[in-house]
């Protein structure tokens, strides 16, 4: 039976910034358990997927009454990652869930799904206000900037906007990438599916949703509340292991 849509969050174990991520302990749980329990507090398990090539993860899963899908291990992205598990369930619409921001706010997860199935034909993401000036500065944050239809203009590990009269920055709203996207399955086939190297910007800023702008399409973007911590580094594990705590 088709789905109207699957949520799925790509796990691996080689992340250069912070190896074997998803199975990092917090509260003596697994990172990867606490990304699905959020996303379980307002869906249905059964639409709620891991996609990994780790044996490791996928044990992990089976421990914790969480659905897998086994995948291949040579994957550029998280994105192309999703968009081969996408291949083995029948949906719709896909919901990329990234497994490291285990602190966004269910009520944040069902708002995006919402919003990502009401804008079926465009692929979507979610966006948040920078709190912290010195969160700007910060490369492992992918910063954007919005048109007033809300459609992003661009994404960049850089500060933007940026204004040539410095005394004008502090008064300039950054806002970063929060990591959902929402993907009509047959967009993720043609973008992800079928694409095997990345685009030119993709590859300068390390960031995957570049692709699919650079290829011609629109991502629509949705307003959502600051969840303060993505974890990409040792530091960033050790901020939520407190908070959990």
């Amino acid at each position: 039976m088709k789905k109207k849509f699957i949520v799925i969050i790509p796990a691996r174990l080689k992340s250069t910034r912070l190896p074997n991520k998803p199975l990092k302990l917090i509260n003596k749980k697994p990172l990867i358990y606490w990304t699905w329990k959020n996303c379980a507090k307002v869906i249905q398990k059964e639409l709620i997927y891991v996609a990994t090539d780790s044996s490791k993860i996928h044990d992990i899963c089976r421990k914790y009454n969480i659905q897998s899908i086994n995948t291949k291990s040579n994957h550029l992205t998280g994105t192309d990652r999703v968009a081969e598990a996408s291949l083995k369930i029948s949906s719709d619409m896909i919901i990329n869930l990234q497994g490291d921001e285990p602190l966004i706010k269910p009520s944040d997860i069902k708002k995006f799904i919402n919003f990502a199935v009401k804008n079926k034909k465009v692929v979507t993401n979610a966006y948040a206000l920078i709190n912290k000036k010195t969160k700007i500065n910060d490369t492992n944050i992918p910063k954007l900037v919005v048109s007033n239809d809300n459609f992003l203009m661009y994404m960049s590990r850089s500060p933007i906007p940026g204004s040539k009269n410095k005394n004008q920055n502090h008064k300039i709203k950054s806002f970063k990438q929060v990591c959902m996207y929402g993907f009509p399955k047959k967009m993720l086939k043609k973008i992800y599916g079928l694409n095997k190297k990345k685009t030119k910007l993709e590859s300068i800023e390390d960031i995957e949703l570049l692709r699919v702008i650079e290829n011609g399409y629109r991502v629509k973007m949705l307003k959502v509340s600051n969840n303060e911590i993505a974890i990409d580094t040792p530091s960033d594990l050790a901020a939520l292991r407190k908070i959990i705590k």
